[in-house]
């Protein structure tokens, strides 16, 4: 082997290390299983094929055709994806023998010509598609990934480019197992979010029926991760009559801080029925009792007594505040300002603390927001102005129905998937 043979050999090696590189950077871009093979799908076109294809499948084994990519952009590929005919156990196409378990196979015209196309639906598809395609060459390798096949890549040359061959199914294989290993995973963090949001969704409370109020609240976990949150909100009806309102965070996004959640909303309602004490006597309770049970842990919270009407008709608010973010108030006529006062120290920090509490009468037809951070904070915006962006947009909603103001504001204020996010919202009678 000469010096230049040398040198194309090291460069064909450094092209597919390259190209096995960009894969799994594109691959790790994105938690979207068909959003990533889409993203495999272009890198792998040109620089390797002229075009490809990728297809997947579910639990049940139904097939479907998730990304069709050329290099031409004037081929149309309009109508080629969506659900594909079944595997035939009979079939002897390529695609039927590689989704039933055959390694990569090499794809060639003539067993793609009309005249060979036999009845199978999917080979009769795959046929039409290799030929609507210009393909003069092409491999078809399985997605598989713990022994399981979740479905097929396929690509494909021209005749103006060298033809696909042996050489190139390893290649073609490792890329697909690549694949098929972020599709699995994909696929099981999938699975392990919607577990996550359940067990989260089951440990939120059902709101109370309080005459002449209306409640509503809302849930939205973090996207952007599969982790449990700690958020939580509470509302129910004391002994006494008064209405508990509560909103609340658990430091941490796992399933301890779950577990912790549970476990202080729980002590919460249990020391609240029993005391019926002013809400800043509540909290001290709490905090001394998380020192005891849970200790090192720390959460955020508000708590809220609605009392009334009074002889007046009046509702008062008696609430304090353990490191969270103040409620806001909206008045019928969208007037808004934030509740800002019984300000105290996070619990979990300095139980022994006196904590003070507030009380405000509040204005017949207003509306009463209890949220978690994760609905107004952004990263690189001031506080200030999420709260501004926050008072703006429930002003906006003042004439809207309850369960409408709580949709707008979960979709307005755009949780952007990196924290999870409660809210209760209570309006009072006009």
């Amino acid at each position: 082997m000469d010096s230049f043979e040398v040198d194309a050999a090291l460069q064909e090696a450094l092209d597919r290390l390259t190209l096995l590189n960009q894969t799994g950077a594109v691959l790790a871009s994105t938690l979207d299983a068909v959003e990533g093979l889409r993203r495999v799908c272009r890198v792998l076109v040109p620089a390797l094929a002229d075009w490809s294809v990728a297809d997947v499948m579910d639990e049940a084994g139904r097939l479907e055709r998730v990304c069709v990519t050329h290099h031409d952009p004037n081929i149309p590929l309009t109508g080629l994806t969506g659900v594909l005919p079944a595997v035939r156990e009979d079939s002897g196409g390529p695609w039927a023998r590689v989704l039933r378990g055959a390694g990569a196979l090499l794809l060639s015209p003539e067993e793609f010509a009309p005249e060979n196309t036999p009845s199978d639906p999917l080979h009769a598809l795959n046929s039409a598609l290799f030929r609507r395609m210009g393909g003069a060459s092409g491999v078809v390798a399985p997605l598989r990934a713990r022994r399981r096949i979740l479905g097929a890549l396929a690509l494909g040359r021209g005749p103006e480019r060298p033809p696909l061959g042996e050489e190139d199914l390893d290649l073609v294989e490792g890329l697909a197992h690549r694949a098929a290993l972020y599709v699995d995973n994909a696929r099981l963090h999938a699975e392990v979010q919607n577990i996550a949001e359940r067990l989260q969704r089951s440990l939120l409370p059902t709101l109370p029926v309080v005459g002449g109020l209306r409640i509503a609240a809302r849930y939205s976990p973090a996207t952007s991760t599969a982790q449990i949150g700690g958020d939580w909100y509470d509302c129910f009806v004391l002994p006494g009559g008064d209405t508990a309102l509560i909103i609340g965070d658990v430091t941490g996004h796992d399933l301890q801080a779950a577990v912790t959640m549970s476990q202080i909303r729980n002590m919460l309602r249990g020391i609240a029925c029993d005391r019926q004490e002013p809400p800043g006597h509540i909290l001290r309770r709490l905090d001394l009792a998380i020192a005891a049970l849970n200790p090192h842990q720390t959460a955020t919270c508000v708590y809220a007594l609605l009392k009334g009407p009074g002889d007046d008709g009046h509702y008062t608010l008696d609430w304090t505040r353990a490191g969270h973010l103040p409620p806001l108030l909206v008045t019928a006529g969208g007037d808004t300002r934030y509740l800002e006062d019984a300000h105290g120290m996070v619990l979990g920090v300095t139980p022994e603390a006196r904590r003070t509490s507030a009380t405000s009468v509040l204005p017949p037809g207003s509306t009463l927001l209890l949220y978690t951070d994760g609905l107004v904070e952004r990263r690189g915006e001031p506080l200030d102005h999420s709260l501004t962006r926050l008072r703006q947009h429930a002003a906006a909603l003042v004439d809207q129905s309850l369960d409408v103001m709580c949709d707008e504001l979960m979709a307005g204020m755009g949780p952007h998937g990196s924290d999870d996010v409660a809210l209760i919202a209570l309006r009072l009678p006009e």
